[in-house]
């Protein structure tokens, strides 16, 4: 029993010992290694570790992960323009070198934060001050948010951090002037709304003017078709009319006195006043007598 015992207690204090004496480092975090308060080692490979018992050697842990910074509010920036603009962005850094970073802030990730978030403003500035609302907006976006990284991360090196990305998430005009920017937005489309719907004033009126010509053009080529075979009409009939005289005169006269008769009462409200010995009734005369 009393061996048994001897063995427990060996055991007990065994374990205690490898607790004072061995420590371990994840792949997701730096171990620093400070002896009597003085900073003697960094491991940053995932493994097993052996140290002196406290208080002769103290392990602290860094988050080795990518972290990110996400600011509340926008930042206010003006641009070339003399325009402000709300600028709400992100910013994804890790600890590149545990060393500098635990000498600028003790280890403090809201310490960290806060520069970052003080040095981001100041690049932004720099970068937004150079550029018109267009080009921040939309034409040089990609190109200044390159920018904002390389400057940040020229700010950052000295204090161990490593800038993996910056992001504009949203770039919206103060509310004060915003509604001047829309009324101009407005009116610039108004504008090419009414540019629009002149030039298609102006070529519905080509289109129109193009068509009367084609319809005049046609009109008169087919009256002159027209009068083309009327006339090969009007001298075959008259060639008819010539043979069938020649053939009968009497029918020849008969026919034309029928057609001056037709054309002078042809309705029942036509009047006309004539002698009666006149010519133009002879031939009805000489048929009565006949």
């Amino acid at each position: 029993m009393k061996k048994l015992t001897s063995l427990l207690v060996a055991a007990v204090v065994a374990v205690g010992a490898a607790q004072l004496c061995l420590y371990t480092v994840g792949e997701r975090e730096y171990a620093l290694v400070f002896a009597l308060g003085e900073l003697r080692d960094v491991k940053s490979e995932p493994g097993l570790y052996v140290k002196l018992p406290a208080p002769l050697q103290n392990i602290v842990y860094l988050d080795k992960r990518i972290l990110t910074l996400d600011a509340p509010n926008a930042d206010l920036v003006q641009t070339s323009e003399k325009k402000n603009l709300l600028i709400d962005s992100f910013v994804r850094w890790r600890i590149s070198d545990p060393r500098k970073y635990w000498v600028s802030f003790i280890g403090n990730e809201r310490a960290a934060e806060d520069r970052v978030a003080a040095l981001l403003r100041d690049v932004l500035n720099q970068t937004v001050n150079r550029r018109t609302v267009n080009e921040i907006t939309s034409r040089e976006r990609e190109k200044a948010m390159n920018e904002i990284q390389k400057g940040l991360q020229a700010r950052v090196q000295d204090i161990g951090i490593d800038i993996v990305d910056v992001r504009l998430k949203r770039v919206d005009f103060t509310p004060e002037i915003s509604e001047s920017v829309y009324r101009r937005m407005e009116a610039e489309r108004k504008r090419v709304a009414s540019e629009e719907r002149s030039k298609g004033a102006a070529a519905a009126e080509q289109i129109r003017a193009q068509a009367d010509r084609e319809r005049e053009v046609i009109l008169a080529e087919a009256y002159r078709q027209a009068q083309e075979i009327k006339g090969e009409g009007d001298a075959q009939a008259n060639a008819v009319y010539a043979e069938a005289f020649n053939r009968n005169p009497e029918f020849a006269k008969f026919y034309r006195n029928i057609e001056a008769y037709k054309q002078s009462f042809g309705k029942s409200t036509d009047m006309i006043v004539l002698d009666g010995s006149g010519e133009f009734f002879d031939y009805l005369k000489n048929s009565k007598e006949k």
